[in-house]
């Protein structure tokens, strides 16, 4: 029950539930005011120039959220005028309707704020089917009431934001504090569940993938927000917060070990890996609580359990030691060292964020020179050239514009034809619904039948409880409130919600609320059945065929990654920030590779190509940018030696077997070329560099001399780790280029 009113607490404070309230006021004071005034003939249409205008108000840059609403007003203005004028004549309205799905569905290839306006637009393409306005007169004024009303949201919005400036920033936050805490719980389970890796490793890039967006969307709110007169104490506490958690993230994404590797060295002795397993639960769950009370603002827990779970990890090094005996020991000692390392400075990022929360006046000192952050902002192109680049059937949007224009038409028709009452409901389902991919359309087809079910079932027993209209009304309005706060997260609940203030709202007009129950739930279904057939049969666009640019954009960034990280070894003062900013391309790229092998599953098994091989080279990709990131981690963390001739030498082979993957895929040839024994020798004298401070410390043991100072730790440290993945690497970059040559054999040329 507690954790039950937590998670309510939570709702009720968060953004979503916030936007959802302004939707609230925006629908409620027009209704108040106009009433009030005489003129409430006229409060319909600012209501729905107000909800129409609503979805582009989305966390990131104020200005970005303010244009895009902008944009939205004009467009459903104007959506709506060229409908109405049309609804009299039936080819003109045909051709209206075909020209606007087509465009207007495009404008997505913009980016997810784009999308955001694109749907404001079909969704008063839809709307206008509903509005009874026939003469001139009446369709201009209804169209200026709907672009006053889309001003009059953007002004609740502005208040909203004036009132609680930090809010959406703090639930990007928390949310992202959140997604790691799962992550770095799971990757805990990785060490000892040998079994169930492979469903693990699927889980994991579920949640990379998510982590991106966040950090995405905190990097263009946060970088971009900064006042001329510099940040404010909150702004640097909220950075603070932000680099931290893209530490942790980078912490966690370079400990991918290599598990067979792990598997070996203990065996049969996986109990000497629990105490490291059980700190990242509880540093997991140390972040979850953490995420909370940014939302809460409570009190910030104890960090004596974190301390005791760091040194029960510390002592079960010391054990291992003690039980296996050196020298035999000292592979699986350095292997636990440097995963105590590791999850040590995961602490230090965690005890950090905690000093911002607790407003410590040391944890608020940030420098970030503006032309710096700049270099982490991804820019979305608004130019001509990116529609017109789309106009090709190899493009996904365009293939869904098509698709989605054609369903549309067909709908329209079906509905006229058959004389289906409220046709519009049958559109207003396959703009929802329908998405680029089949999976998608799928998953949101089910939810919205179900949320439509459930909601269908609700309404009628309230029906059958009360014909009160002022209880409809409140009852339409606090649905819809809660159905605008949850449709990102839980699109089901949301469906259902919607479906109760539909009802309501037309049983406020129609007295028979069962027939518009039941009008509701077949032309939900009519709906979604035409979305899911489209998706399979018109144009389809399946991910085993659009994989081929993603994974080159990520064997691109997995090379510039390497090198940023081989200049930062050579110099690592004046090449942090160019290693930074290669860092965030390359967990891009790869959180953008994850995510298509997800929108894979999602596909019928007949159109899952070369499944295995496909997760095969995921797999490969993630695991080579982990190994990176642990060496460039190192790097960072700890005071080294020169790079080495033979590190150079196996850096240039690797980088030119991903050159040759690149190549491949690319269908290019190239032509440069580090010969197998050059790089053969180059592993060899890394290996025997280790081996020979090995032989020096056992020496060295032997003499008595049993005290192991920092600095041949930390030379034994390098040695092993770096021999170890550059090894590794060069294995992983071979067994890549094998990959996806048999993945261009298999699918690339047959396309």
């Amino acid at each position: 029950m507690k954790e039950k009113l937590k998670q309510l607490e939570l709702f009720l404070k968060s953004s979503s539930f916030d936007r959802g309230i302004r939707l609230g006021v925006g629908i409620v004071v027009p209704f108040a005011v106009l009433h009030f005034l005489g003129y409430f003939e006229y409060a319909p249409a600012v209501v729905i120039g107000a909800f129409l205008n609503a979805p582009g108000d989305i966390p990131g840059s104020f200005k970005r959220k303010v244009n895009a609403i902008l944009v939205s007003i004009v467009l459903t203005m104007v959506i709506t005028a060229i409908i109405l004028f049309s609804k009299p004549f039936f080819p003109l309205l045909l051709v209206a309707l075909a020209v606007i799905s087509f465009i207007v569905s495009l404008i997505s290839v913009y980016g997810f704020r784009a999308s955001l306006v694109s749907f404001s637009g079909l969704l008063a393409m839809v709307l206008a089917f509903a509005i009874q306005k026939e003469t001139p007169n009446d369709i201009w004024v209804q169209v200026v009431l709907m672009g006053i009303g889309g001003l009059w949201y953007l002004v609740v919005s502005f208040i909203f934001q004036k009132l609680t400036p930090k809010k959406d920033q703090n639930q990007l936050l928390s949310d992202t504090l959140l997604l790691i805490g799962e992550y770095l719980k799971l990757r805990a389970k990785l060490l000892t569940k040998k079994t169930k890796r492979d469903k693990l490793l699927k889980q994991t890039f579920v949640l990379q993938n998510q982590i991106n967006d966040k950090h995405e969307t905190l990097r263009e709110t946060l970088l971009t927000e900064r006042k001329r007169s510099g940040r404010s104490r909150y702004e640097e506490k909220q950075l603070l917060i932000f680099i931290s958690s893209i530490n942790i993230f980078e912490l966690i994404e370079a400990k991918h070990l290599d598990y067979k590797m792990l598997d070996e060295i203990f065996g049969q002795r996986k109990e000497f890996l629990k105490a490291s397993k059980r700190l990242n639960k509880i540093m997991g769950n140390h972040l979850i609580r953490l995420s909370e009370l940014l939302i809460q603002k409570d009190n910030i827990p104890n960090k004596n359990k974190l301390l005791n779970a760091l040194s029960k990890t510390n002592e079960s090094i010391t054990n291992y030691i003690d039980t296996v005996k050196l020298p035999e020991a000292r592979e699986g000692a350095l292997v636990l060292k440097n995963l105590y390392d590791y999850q040590e400075q995961l602490l230090q990022e965690i005890r950090a964020i905690r000093r911002a929360m607790a407003n410590v006046k040391e944890a608020s000192k940030i420098s970030l020179k503006r032309q710096d952050s700049s270099q982490f902002l991804t820019l979305q192109e608004y130019r001509l050239n990116v529609l017109i680049q789309n106009f090709s059937l190899n493009s996904t949007m365009f293939r869904h514009a098509l698709r989605f224009t054609i369903s549309i038409l067909f709908a329209y028709l079906l509905g006229y034809f058959l004389d289906i009452q409220n046709t519009y409901w049958i559109l207003l389902t396959i703009i929802v619904i329908m998405r680029p991919s089949y999976g998608l359309t799928k998953v949101r087809s089910k939810d919205r039948i179900i949320g439509t079910l459930i909601g269908a079932a609700v309404a009628v027993g309230i029906v059958l409880i009360t014909q009160n209209v002022v209880v409809y009304s409140i009852l339409a309005l606090v649905s819809l409130i809660l159905a605008f706060a949850l449709i990102q997260q839980n699109y089901k609940s949301a469906a259902a919600l919607i479906t109760i203030s539909i009802v309501f709202v037309y049983s406020l007009i129609n007295p028979d609320a069962f027939e518009v129950i039941q009008y509701r739930v077949i032309d939900t279904m009519i709906g979604c059945a035409i979305a899911v057939v489209a998706n399979y049969v018109l144009f389809p666009s399946w991910e085993a065929n659009n994989l081929t640019k993603v994974l080159l954009n990520a064997l691109k960034m997995n090379k510039k990654y390497l090198l940023a990280t081989q200049a930062l070894y050579q110099e690592p003062s004046k090449q942090k920030l160019s290693y930074n900013v290669a860092r965030k391309e390359a967990f891009l790229a790869i959180s953008n590779l994850n995510a298509s092998f997800q929108r894979l599953t999602q596909d019928p098994k007949s159109k899952q190509k070369e499944f295995q091989l496909i997760y095969e080279i995921v797999t490969l990709n993630q695991t080579m940018i982990s190994a990176i990131a642990s060496i460039g981690n190192f790097i960072v963390n700890h005071k080294t030696t020169p790079a080495s001739k033979e590190f150079n030498v196996l850096i240039k082979k690797i980088s030119n077997t991903l050159q040759l993957s690149f190549d491949s895929l690319d269908h290019k040839q190239t032509h440069k070329k580090v010969t197998e024994e050059t790089a053969q020798d180059a592993q060899e004298t890394l290996l025997d560099k280790y081996q020979q401070l090995s032989k020096l410390r056992d020496k060295n043991i032997k003499q008595g001399n049993t005290a192991l100072d920092t600095e041949t730790l930390h030379g034994l440290q390098e040695a092993y780790l770096i021999s170890n993945h550059m090894s590794w690497l060069k294995s992983l970059s071979e067994n890549l280029k094998k990959a996806t040559e048999r993945y261009r054999s298999s699918l690339v040329d047959e396309q």
